[in-house]
Parts: structure tokens; C-alpha cells; sequence
């Protein structure tokens, strides 16, 4: 079978459902609407701050190396993971912590009102004052309440939960400003600002005091730090409830940023130095005993011009001093630098830089610190388990290494040129031979003193090259904009909170709906019966008032409109009974379904129409015919008075309608304990018989077809039979099991569906029943016309 394609009345019965809940739809609209007006009224409105930061690149900068400057054979030489780590750094707590501190972030003071609560940052009412250390108030995690009475005194209030606005002043305790107050976590004071900023009487302060560390959490998901590949240009932005304190986290952040990264460069110079001093100190006690060796010398053997005496040596010999004296030098400065790679008791592994000339010596050593550095600034947040320190602790290790080589290499060379050098001094020495060996002692002594004297002088240059080199860093964040709120709110969005307030209140009722159409099995209208049942289908009664059970002759209603469509179609189907009365009879699946409602609203429909009818109640279990026609029913000969009564005739149970002069009633009669059998009774046959050619119709109101078997008892007598089904009332599964094997197997003679109560707003029937044909006394209001009054 082709698949038909979705046609406009396709897509109007998909919607239909959620159109006839419009009123719904649009009350649950207009309360999201308002949550979300209220939503805004409430809420701290939030502001947002950027700023831009440049990175510089201390390669393309004459200042000296730094140690974000990762070397090509460690792990982090790509730009971009440069970049990547810094943002990381500036995101670090202890940086956010840094800025929690120096702004006291972590204490809150806001202004209760009767709609909202305000945070007064920038210039608080009052001033606290601490007599614990900061290391126990960093962790304090608390809330005062305090209501300012007059300009010198306050009421203190316990944190319970409520605000200031819902407490009697009673429960306040009453202090002065000034007064030393004593809390779980120490003494303070709380003193007034005056001027323009002191809190005015009455005023309700809440201060809220939080843990440092909870702060700088709560910073650290707010925070935003983000760069495009491949540029050294930063973006940071931070929302905040107020404007200015968004600012001044941004710009406070940048400042301590710089400060962490030039401590940093500066640790290297520090070690350094600190070496250095080390090394002129002990220099410096070898020089003066030198010295003092000397004049003792002097002294004692009378040696003077010594300035004259010195031409008698070698040229040769001068030079040779010369080179003995750098050799023995470059060998106390790797003696030095292999005591401090070998001390382990140091407080950090940093190495001093550019100690000895050997340009080989430096580079490994400039490596080696950067390495330490970058592995000592990722234990700041990290553990010796991450897998990256660990690798930079394989690097540290292999440049250590490389290093100690180096230098036991130098060493050796350093060893065998100064024993060559040696070996030449005592070639040239011998050929003095005849110098007088006091003046020869002198000259030891005297080398010796020279020596002393190039290493003090070498240290005190490296000294100094340190402390220029110490006040020469610079910031590597250059601020490109520092930070800047536009004072707009950013959030709640209105257009966002509203836009989302209609698709929540949208959502929610179509979503209801759709999921009740989805468990929903009942039948609500033709298309559901007609789908169900491949049965002919007669009509459909529209719902009704209660009180408007019984159609008038002169009744322009739906439901009257209704039957008299219904009247035409059975005439259409019945054409061809002539001679005779057309037998009609009526059943359900239940009770409560309308059957006998149907019944006499038809056989009355029919006789305004002036045919004559005859209204048969065979329902002698549940009888409800009487009642509905306004009649007494309780004295009434009937059908099982009849059937009982031999000596009755057909026509002594016939109640006339006193206001119907075409509609003749026949009642069920007294209830009968056995009401099957009774039926199965030939009188029955008597009675239509004798009726068959004094009535145009013969309705008849059997019993529910799907509970007993009375009706399938009187099938035989009915020309057609109408099986009503009541709409929004009984399950698709229970009238499928029952109507759809009575008709297949043709055990209910022209068998035909009629629907009950149908909800007519609700049906997919918007042209409704009664469209107005003629004169209509009640003008008919359309959809739009919802709010508006009926016509007089």
C-alpha cells in the first residue's frame, strides 16, 4: 500500500489536541511569564569585566633569560603549550587565593531590603577588626546580622536562617560601637564609616565571612581565561554582582600574576648571589692570611725593594705565573660548583648561573634551573605522581648528570695544565738558582697572594653583575586593557529569561498532552471509532447540559440538530422497508454509556417529524426510559408484566405521551428475578407481531450487550441495530472486543456506530452541530469570542 501523502487535515488532526487545550497552553505561558518576571525582580543582576594581556617573549627581549623560557629538549618547547600553561597559572588557586587576601574578598557586607539584598563593596558601612591572626579569620565560615540603631549603637542578631526584615528587634542584642566583641573565632571590633559612607539608622547589615579557600573556588569557576591558537594575546573576563568588584578582581589578578613570574626569574639571581657571598667570604679569609704571611716575611728577613728585585725574573716566568694563577682559579670555581651540585641539605636545587666562563658549563646549568623551576611551579598545584613532573624530575636528573661530567672533565684538563704549568715554573725556578732563598719564599708567598687576590676580584664582579641583573626583570604580562565593565547587566538576560519562560510554559502543557495522547485509549471522536471498527457509522451526539436531557419539537441545540441527521440517515438505510414498522434497536458495550438516552431522544426526534413511533424498554434490569421522559414509572404495567401474564393483551401496556401524540412508550415493568429467561419467552414474538403494522418505528432499548445476554435474545426481531458508543468514556480495547465479533459475526442484524457525548469543542467538529440555518434564537460564539457575553 502507497503511503498517502500528509495532507493540511492530516496535520490539523495531529494538532488538534493541543489546540483544543489553547486555554491551557496560554495560562501556563502567562504563569512562566510571570515566574520569569519575578525571576528577574528577585535575582542579583551580574556584570561582566575583560581585560587583554600580552605575553612577551623574553627571546626577542635584551633583558635576561627567564624561566618561562622552556629549553628545545624539554617537554613543554611548543608555543602554544606556553601559552596553555600560563593560562593554567593565572586559572592556579594559589594565584586566585593571592587576590581573595589582598582585596578581602572573603568578607561580604550587604544591605537588606524589603525586594532585595545589595552588596555594598566598594565603600562598606562598617569596618572589622581582627584580633586573630589572618590564618584563623581565612578559614572563618560565618554570617552576622546587625541593625544599626543609632550612630553609636547596634543591635547583633544570631544567624537562624531568616533575614533581618522577618525579625523582632527583641532577639537582637544590643552593642556599641567600638566594643570589643567575643566570638568562636577571637575578638573583633566593628567600627562605623563616617561621612558620606556610614550607615543610616535602621539600616539591616548582613556580613557574610567565608572560608578563603571556598572563595577562591567559587572565583575560579567564574573566571574565563582564553586565547586564540597560535597568538600570545590573553583574554580574561569575570562576571560579578557588582560592576567595580569584577574590575578589581581582573586587575588584581594581572598584578599578582606579574609578581609570581618575576619572584621567579628573580629565585635564580637570589641562589646566585647568595653562592657568590658564600665564596668571597671564605676567599677573603684565605687573602688576609696570604697577606699577613707575607708582611711576616718581610719582616722577618728585612726584604725590601721588593719592586727592583723583580726585573731579575724571566719574562717567561711572568707568563707562565699568569696561566698558573687562571688554572688554580678555574679549579677552585669547579671544586666550588661540584660542592653545591653534591649538597643535598639545600633548601632548593637551583644552581648558581654563569659562575665559571665555560660557555658549555652555562648552557646545561641555565637548562638545568629552568627545569627546576618549571617542575617547582607545578608542584604548586600538583603532586610528585603527576606524570609531567615526573618527567621533568628525568630531565633534572640527566642535565645534573651531564653536569657533574662536565665539570670532572674540566677538572681533569684544568689538573694536567696546571702540573705542565708547574713543571715549567720549576724549570724556569732552577735556573735562579743563585737567588737567595728568602726572596724565592717571598715570591711563593706573593703568587700565592696574586692568586687570592684575581679569585676576590672575579667573585666581586659576578657579585655585581648579579645585583644588576636582579633589579632588570620585567612583568611578562604587558596589560594591552585593563580591566573594564560596561555597568550593564549581563545577567539575567530579560530577552532570554522571557524567550525561555514562553518555551518552558510551552513545553510543559504540549509535553503533558502529547504524553496523555500517548497512554490515552479511549474514543473521543468519529476518527478514533472509525479507525477502530470497520463498522457503518450512523452519527454522533454532541455532550448536553444535564438538565437538557430530552430534545423539544422546536429546539435548534446541537444534540437536537444532531438526531434529526441521525433520523435521515436511517431513513436512508431503510428505504426499503415498506409495509411495515422499521424495528430499531438500540445496545452498548456498558452501561452509562448513553444507550437509553439515545433511545428516547430518537424515538423522539422521530415522532416531531409525524411518524408514528413506538418506544420499547427490554432493558428490565437497569429501566431509565420513564425517567428521562418525566413519566411514573412505578405502578406502569410493562413488558415483563406482559410476558408474565398470559391474560394481557399487546395493547394494555401502550402508555400514551400526553404532550406527543406520535410517540407511544411501552416500560420495562416490574424487575423480574430472571429477566433472560423471560425474554426467551414466545410472547415476545406475540408482541412485535401484533405492533408490526400500527407503528412507521419500533425503537427498542435493550440491555448493554457487553454484560448480559439479553439482547442477543431479542436480535432476530430488529432491522437494524445501533450501538452506541460513548465518547471520552470507554476504552478502545473493550469496545473493539466486544463490537468488532457481533458484527463479523453478523449476530446483530445491520449493525450500525453511533457516538455519544461527544465533547463538541474538543472533537475536531469546530463547525459544531445547530450552525445557524433559519432562525436561530441563540447566536453561536465563535472561538474568539471567548471572553465576550452572549447576545439578548
Amino acid at each position: 500500500m502507497e503511503n498517502r501523502p500528509t495532507t493540511s487535515t492530516d496535520l490539523l488532526k495531529k494538532i488538534q489536541p493541543f489546540l483544543v487545550k489553547w486555554k491551557v497552553i496560554l495560562l501556563c505561558v502567562l504563569i512562566a511569564l510571570f515566574i520569569g518576571y519575578m525571576h528577574l525582580r528577585y535575582a542579583d543582576s551580574e556584570y561582566k569585566a575583560t581585560a587583554t594581556i600580552k605575553l612577551k617573549d623574553d627571546k626577542q627581549a635584551t633583558k635576561l633569560p627567564s624561566i618561562e623560557q622552556v629549553s628545545s629538549e624539554g617537554l613543554f618547547s611548543n608555543g602554544a603549550d606556553k601559552i596553555g600553561d600560563e593560562i593554567e597559572i593565572i586559572k592556579s588557586r594559589t594565584l586566585i587565593e593571592n587576590v581573595v587576601k589582598k582585596l578581602k574578598l572573603n568578607i561580604r557586607f550587604f544591605q537588606e531590603g524589603s525586594i532585595k539584598v545589595n552588596e555594598l563593596y566598594k565603600n562598606p558601612p562598617l569596618t572589622l577588626s581582627f584580633f586573630a591572626n589572618d590564618s584563623i579569620i581565612h578559614k572563618v565560615d560565618t554570617t552576622l546580622y546587625l541593625k544599626v540603631k543609632s550612630k553609636t549603637k547596634f543591635l547583633l542578631f544570631r544567624n537562624d536562617g531568616t533575614t533581618l526584615i522577618d525579625r523582632d528587634e527583641s532577639e537582637g542584642k544590643p552593642h556599641t560601637f567600638g566594643e570589643r566583641l567575643k566570638t568562636g573565632f577571637g575578638d573583633m571590633v566593628i567600627t562605623p564609616n563616617i561621612d558620606h559612607f556610614e550607615s543610616k539608622i535602621g539600616s539591616n547589615i548582613k556580613i557574610s565571612i567565608n572560608p578563603v579557600i571556598k572563595v577562591s573556588n567559587s572565583y575560579q569557576k567564574k573566571l574565563t581565561v582564553s586565547s586564540d591558537k597560535g597568538s600570545s594575546i590573553i583574554n580574561l573576563e569575570v562576571q560579578e554582582t557588582v560592576a567595580q568588584k569584577a574590575i578589581d578582581v581582573l586587575n588584581q589578578l594581572i598584578s599578582e600574576y606579574n609578581a609570581d613570574v618575576v619572584r621567579d626569574k628573580e629565585k635564580v639571581v637570589e641562589v646566585t648571589s647568595a653562592f657568590i657571598n658564600n665564596r668571597l667570604q671564605a676567599i677573603t679569609e684565605e687573602l688576609e692570611q696570604v697577606e699577613l704571611s707575607a708582611e711576616e716575611l718581610q719582616k722577618r728577613n728585612k726584604l725590601t725593594a721588593l719592586g727592583s728585585q723583580a726585573n731579575i725574573y724571566l719574562e717567561s716566568e711572568k707568563q707562565n705565573e699568569a696561566q698558573i694563577s687562571n688554572t688554580t682559579n678555574q679549579l677552585k670555581l669547579i671544586d666550588f660548583l661540584q660542592e653545591e651540585v653534591n649538597d643535598d641539605s639545600k633548601a632548593s636545587d637551583l644552581l648558581p648561573l654563569n659562575v665559571i666562563g665555560d660557555p658549555n658549563v652555562s648552557q646545561i646549568t641555565k637548562t638545568y634551573n629552568e627545569l627546576v623551576a618549571q617542575r617547582d611551579k607545578l608542584l604548586k598545584n600538583s603532586t610528585e605522581k603527576n606524570p609531567i613532573v615526573v618527567n621533568l624530575n628525568n630531565q633534572i636528573a640527566a642535565q645534573k648528570n651531564n653536569l657533574q661530567n662536565t665539570l670532572n672533565n674540566m677538572k681533569k684538563s684544568s689538573e694536567i695544565t696546571l702540573n705542565t704549568l708547574n713543571r715549567e715554573s720549576a724549570r724556569i725556578g732552577g735556573r735562579l738558582y743563585a737567588a737567595p732563598t728568602k726572596e724565592k719564599e717571598l715570591r711563593g708567598i706573593e703568587r700565592k697572594q696574586g692568586i687570592k687576590e684575581s679569585l676576590y676580584l672575579y667573585l666581586l664582579e659576578k657579585r655585581e653583575e648579579s645585583s644588576i641583573r636582579l633589579g632588570m626583570y620585567s612583568p611578562s604580562a604587558k596589560i594591552i586593557d585593563s580591566a573594564y565593565s560596561s555597568f550593564k547587566p549581563v545577567a539575567p538576560n530579560p530577552i532570554i529569561i522571557y524567550l525561555a519562560s514562553v518555551i518552558f510554559g510551552l513545553m510543559i502543557p504540549i509535553g503533558l498532552i502529547y504524553g496523555f495522547e500517548l497512554i490515552d485509549t479511549k474514543i473521543h471522536n468519529k476518527e478514533d471509532l472509525t479507525d477502530l471498527l470497520d463498522i457503518p457509522y450512523l452519527g454522533d451526539v454532541p455532550r448536553s447540559p444535564k438538565n437538557k436531557t430530552l430534545i423539544q419539537k422546536i429546539d435548534y441545540s446541537p444534540k437536537a440538530e444532531a438526531f434529526r441527521i441521525i433520523r435521515s440517515n436511517i431513513d436512508f438505510m431503510l428505504k426499503s422497508i415498506t409495509g411495515r414498522s422499521k424495528k430499531l434497536f438500540i445496545t452498548s458495550t456498558r452501561a452509562q454509556e448513553g444507550k437509553s438516552h439515545t433511545s428516547t431522544n430518537l424515538a423522539t426526534s422521530i415522532s416531531h417529524s409525524g411518524k408514528s413511533v413506538l418506544l420499547i424498554e427490554t432493558d428490565i434490569r437497569v429501566p431509565k426510559i420513564m425517567d428521562y421522559l418525566g413519566l411514573e414509572n412505578n405502578s406502569v404495567k410493562g413488558l415483563s408484566d406482559f410476558i408474565v401474564d398470559n391474560s394481557m393483551k399487546p395493547q394494555d401496556i401502550v402508555i400514551k405521551h400526553k404532550k406527543n401524540e406520535f410517540l407511544d412508550i411501552i416500560a420495562s415493568g416490574t424487575v423480574p428475578p430472571n429477566p433472560a429467561e423471560l425474554l426467551m419467552s414466545p410472547r415476545v414474538n406475540q408482541l412485535f407481531e401484533y405492533f408490526e403494522d400500527k407503528y412507521d418505528y419500533i425503537i427498542v432499548d435493550t440491555s448493554a450487550v457487553g454484560l448480559v445476554s439479553d439482547t442477543l435474545l431479542l436480535a432476530d426481531h430488529a432491522d437494524m441495530f445501533i450501538y452506541v458508543v460513548s465518547a471520552d468514556n470507554i476504552d478502545k480495547r473493550h469496545v473493539k472486543h466486544v463490537a468488532k465479533p457481533l458484527y463479523e459475526d453478523k449476530r446483530l442484524p445491520h449493525m450500525t456506530l453511533l457516538l455519544n457525548g461527544v465533547n463538541v469543542n474538543g472533537s475536531g467538529y469546530g463547525y459544531g452541530y445547530g450552525y445557524g440555518y433559519g432562525n436561530n434564537p441563540e447566536d453561536q460564539k465563535k472561538w474568539y469570542n471567548f471572553f465576550s457575553k452572549k447576545k439578548n
